[in-house]
């Protein structure tokens, strides 16, 4: 007899596991709190424009390659991946910008004449990242997070200092140009901290970047939630709208026994959150809570965001699709998220135009722009901040761009801290989850599988392997093997 599981939320990891708990016979029922699937991967259209709500770089296509074909699959059943060149622009000041090529050897002539001598450097420490992703996908990444053991391998004790290191160290011992240390250091903002507490061993993530490129997924991102779907339901999952989850029921021997859903009381014996952890254990009675409120506030949160999905009415000039804005200090933007929060005082921030490369999400003639400046989580969030920011970061890229653009405003929507609590219940609103610090990785994280209810297990970007939309595939895979292994 094939057995039950609800699934709560249909965000990337959700959507994971429901293919592979699917595959391996069971009745899987995702239940998604929103009228549309895919978690914080959802899409806003408005007089003919189309945005990406949430995530919008794709990055280590291996793995969702890797994904697709557990199935017999590949991405090009789904969509159209086109490779972006260039990969993205970073401007450091007015008209003062470096464009990441598609090709390495491009990238070492472009550091070559930024500061000589630094693409030897560069490759040395591109070849470290290759190895450390080498290891990081094949003997790290897809454990469960289970015990201190599973990072013990011989290749990881060989590298036990870079995780002891970290990536600003790494970075700034062979180079100094500032342009180029905020272009290494760069990628591990997708890993929620900052470089000065990220671990050496995260240097795969500029492999990631460099070595395996920037991608678009033509139709934006939305296209691989659709593709999942599709695989999902074709093996058999059932997908349930507007289901807010309110309870987590149990017996008197702390089995999972059902869920209350919109009221109403639903029977099932297997449950696997993909929701925000946090707001999963407040579903259940006090006892029954792994983690106290204690040890939530002190963790390391990645950021919130303040992010604008705007309509242009004209085509905008000297920008690439994916546009980064690193012409204020760095470090203390970083300092007004981990350190000491608050709204920051001249942000960094980051645009995506996919209408450049995808014709389809933008009217003939016209641009669709998404920007975002990374927030600390849980400060406060008011209209009238939201709008003192967007003419910040617009007038900034006015003159950084050597355009005007605020007259070409069609429409602007934001979406910030009380935005991500509301739509995904999200801790303090973070936008990306846990950071990926040396106290905060594999094992350290929360676990998987539940020690106080049976039968209740997590999946998502508060476990391993962390934020970002590759880790949640792979969480969803990691999140179903325990879960069949705990049933057998």
């Amino acid at each position: 007899m094939k057995k039950n599981i609800h699934i709560i939320g249909s965000g990337f990891s959700a959507l994971s596991a429901s293919c592979y708990l699917a595959k391996q016979g069971y009745n899987v029922t995702v239940l998604e709190k929103n009228d549309t699937l895919g978690g914080r991967a959802r899409q806003f259209k408005k007089d003919g424009f189309t945005f990406d709500l949430g995530p919008s770089w794709y990055w280590m296509p291996d793995v969702f390659e890797r994904f697709f074909a557990d199935f017999g699959k590949k991405p090009s059943d789904y969509y159209t991946l086109d490779k972006l060149s260039p990969g993205y622009e970073v401007y450091f000041g007015e008209s003062s910008s470096l464009k990441i090529s598609d090709n390495l050897e491009n990238i070492y002539k472009m550091f070559e004449e930024e500061e000589k001598g630094s693409a030897k450097h560069l490759k040395t420490f591109l070849d470290s990242a290759k190895s450390n992703y080498d290891t990081a996908i094949k003997d790290l990444v897809y454990k469960p997070g289970v015990s201190p053991l599973e990072l013990v391998t011989t290749t990881t004790v060989a590298r036990v200092t870079q995780f002891f290191s970290t990536i600003r160290k790494q970075v700034r011992k062979n180079i100094t140009s500032p342009k180029l240390i905020k272009i290494l250091e760069f990628p591990v903002l997708f890993l929620g901290a900052k470089p000065s507490n990220t671990p050496a061993f995260y240097n795969f993530m500029n492999y990631a970047d460099f070595g395996l490129g920037t991608w678009h997924p033509r139709g934006g991102m939305y296209k691989v939630v659709e593709g999942m779907v599709s695989l999902a339901e074709s093996l058999g999952v059932n997908f349930l709208l507007n289901a807010n989850v309110e309870k987590i029921n149990t017996d008197d021997a702390d089995n999972v026994i059902g869920l209350q859903v919109n009221g109403e009381n639903i029977e099932t014996s297997l449950v696997l959150s993909g929701a925000d952890y946090h707001h999963t254990e407040t579903l259940l009675a006090q006892n029954l809570r792994q983690y106290s409120e204690n040890y939530w506030d002190k963790k390391t949160f990645a950021p919130s965001s303040l992010l604008f999905y705007v309509g242009f009415d004209k085509k905008i000039e000297n920008v690439c699709h994916h546009t980064l804005f690193f012409d204020t200090d760095f470090d203390l933007h970083a300092k007004e998220i981990y350190d000491n929060p608050q709204w920051p005082t001249d942000p960094l921030f980051y645009a995506n135009f996919t209408s450049i490369t995808d014709k389809t999400s933008a009217p003939e003639g016209k641009e669709a722009g998404f920007f975002l400046i990374p927030l600390a989580p849980g400060i406060e969030d008011t209209e009238a901040l939201r709008e003192e920011y967007f003419h910040k970061i617009i007038d900034r890229f006015e003159k950084l761009t050597n355009q005007k653009v605020k007259e070409h405003v069609l429409f602007n929507r934001s979406f910030c801290v009380n935005d991500f609590k509301e739509e995904y219940n999200s801790y303090k609103g973070n936008a990306y989850g846990m950071a990926n610090t040396l106290l905060q990785t594999a094992f350290l994280r929360p676990k998987i599988k539940s020690s106080k209810v049976k039968n209740l297990f997590f999946t998502g970007q508060l476990t391993v392997p962390g934020p970002g939309v590759p880790p949640a595939l792979i969480s969803g895979k990691i999140a179903s093997e325990l879960i069949i292994k705990n049933q057998n």
